[in-house]
């Protein structure tokens, strides 16, 4: 009985194997038109479009040929209009892959067919070859910014779209790649225009809806979106974006939780803006190896010790510090000694950070650890002196200031 089964299944396979043949893949494309991705961003062939166009826009950063990018961005969803993925859906990708192959396209090409699909699960492989990897970015970051775009994002245990699996696929790309992605620099003109090739629009405001189709509109016309235009879609949709970075940011928890790093050194980090990924992870174990020597752990306490009276002195004040401090007649040596440590240790460490040498940067600040600990011990920052107090306190905003450059040292623990 199971033999006469598998062997009429078997059968029916060899039959969509050699019907399939008789059609290229990219003679299937229109097919996608008749499949609804989701009613507010169109069918498949529409995200298809879009994943061909931020293909194409990745690839030079990933070292990947726009063309065949692009190429493979076309065919990659075909297949799912095939008889034997039809049948047997858990093929998708696998059989476009075969069929590219026969129908004589570039190996990188063909891969990347099967593997923009790639990673679907925490350990799954992670595609490596750079046209896999401009495919596989651009499918999951095209669905994270359509889906937050029309504010569908996962609540609770609810996630029907996949939209934390895209994430955590996006996080694991990059960085097992190494590459530099930033959201707001890169993606100033593209994520959210490439949405244009949505049929429809519904779902966005009205505000968004009209910067992204007098975008499109200009590019139609084979013209350059003008300043004005591409502010007006980054405007609109700068709150999702954000919001999306947050997302991005609680994957990245999770993730690097996962292999022993800490959160709150990861929320430390995300505090600054910054949203090339891989240079959060760099700078999250640099941090986290400085935090574990004495000097980091003193100086954090330092930092907290600053920081706190900063707090209750500029709620009383009502005013913030941040001006530049100096040693002042009659001072303790103390004073003058961190003045001179933080003039010399803020700016090689700021230095160092645009070489995004992380390690450098906490080393130039290791040094403000003895001077930050002997104004402590022998200075009172709350003198009677109003101009002496000022002074004091713009000293501990410099110390601030200084450690904030690398982390929001407010967000550590300890």
């Amino acid at each position: 009985g199971n033999s006469r089964v598998l062997s009429a299944r078997l059968n029916d396979a060899r039959f969509f194997w050699d019907n399939d043949r008789k059609t290229k893949l990219q003679d299937r494309f229109a097919k996608l038109d008749s499949i609804v991705f989701h009613e507010k961003l169109g069918s498949v062939g529409d995200k298809a479009r879009r994943v061909m166009a931020l293909a194409k826009e990745l690839a030079p950063k990933v070292g990947a040929d726009p063309a065949q990018a692009e190429r493979a961005a076309q065919l990659a969803k075909c297949d799912l209009v095939s008889d034997m993925v039809g049948e047997f859906a858990e093929l998708e990708g696998v059989m476009g892959r075969y069929y590219a192959t026969l129908q004589g396209e570039p190996q990188a090409i063909a891969d990347a067919v099967r593997d923009h699909y790639k990673p679907k699960g925490p350990s799954d492989e992670v595609p490596s070859n750079p046209v896999s990897i401009a495919v596989a970015l651009a499918d999951k970051l095209d669905t994270l910014f359509g889906f937050w775009a029309i504010d569908e994002k996962p609540t609770g245990s609810k996630d029907p779209f996949a939209l934390r699996r895209a994430a955590l696929g996006v996080i694991r790309i990059l960085l097992n790649n190494n590459v530099r992605l930033r959201f707001f620099d890169d993606w100033s003109t593209q994520p959210w225009a490439v949405l244009q090739h949505a049929v429809q629009f519904r779902g966005y405001s009205d505000a968004t809806r009209e910067a992204i189709e007098g975008l499109a509109a200009t590019e139609a016309r084979k013209n350059p979106p003008t300043a004005e235009q591409i502010e007006d879609v980054s405007f609109s949709m700068r709150r999702p974006m954000l919001d999306l970075l947050a997302f991005f940011a609680d994957r990245l928890k999770v993730h690097l939780r996962e292999q022993g790093a800490r959160h709150d050194l990861i929320d430390a980090v995300f505090a600054l803006g910054e949203d090339d990924l891989v240079l959060i992870v760099k700078r999250v174990e640099a941090l986290g190896e400085f935090l574990a020597t004495e000097d980091g752990k003193n100086l954090l306490a330092g930092y907290k010790r600053a920081a706190n009276i900063l707090a209750i002195e500029e709620k009383k004040d009502g005013k913030s510090y941040s001006g530049q401090g100096k040693a002042m007649a009659g001072d303790p040596a103390e004073v003058d000694a961190l003045v001179s440590a933080l003039g010399k240790a803020a700016p090689e460490a700021t230095t160092v950070l645009e070489k995004e040498d992380f390690a450098g940067a906490m080393r130039a600040l290791s040094k403000l650890r003895g001077p930050v600990d002997a104004f402590f011990d022998k200075v009172t920052v709350n003198a009677e002196d109003a101009a002496v107090r000022a002074n004091r306190l713009n000293i501990l905003s410099q110390i601030r200031d200084a450690l904030n450059a690398v982390a929001d040292f407010s967000k550590i623990e300890g």
